[in-house]
């Protein structure tokens, strides 16, 4: 969408142009004019958003996916870490864990699990 704002800042000023002779040409008023120029600049960019495959809303389309995601990931955590499940679950979390991290009720005391989790995530925005 940054790569055809340039285009369409000249498309605009051209389309201004055109407009605002054919409107002088019929005695178009100028709320006639603007929605003739309006009409037109938006089917203009609709043609260059198919054109080059980057419609709006591919941009939040993961925003979409994401925050709901998020949010059922952070209510299953939090359920388990305050014992909503039964003291079944609680016995599982403090001798499941791996490596380093044998008991997953404790924090992580090295830092190595919430460092390298927003090292992914950054990597996942970056990319």
């Amino acid at each position: 969408l940054e790569n055809l704002q340039p285009e369409i800042k000249e498309l605009a000023k051209r389309l201004r142009y055109e407009v605002s002779v054919r409107g002088k040409q019929l005695g178009w008023s100028e709320k006639v004019a603007r929605f003739h120029f309006t009409r037109n600049m938006r089917r203009i960019v609709t043609e260059l958003y198919v054109r080059d495959n980057c419609h709006p809303f591919k941009a939040t389309l993961l925003l979409w996916v994401q925050v709901p995601m998020w949010v059922c990931v952070s209510l299953a955590l939090r359920n388990c870490s305050v014992g909503a499940l039964g003291s079944a679950v609680q016995e599982q979390f403090s001798s499941g864990g791996a490596l380093w991290f044998t008991d997953l009720t404790a924090p992580d005391s090295t830092w190595i699990l919430p460092v390298s989790l927003g090292l992914v995530n950054l990597l996942v925005v970056e990319v």
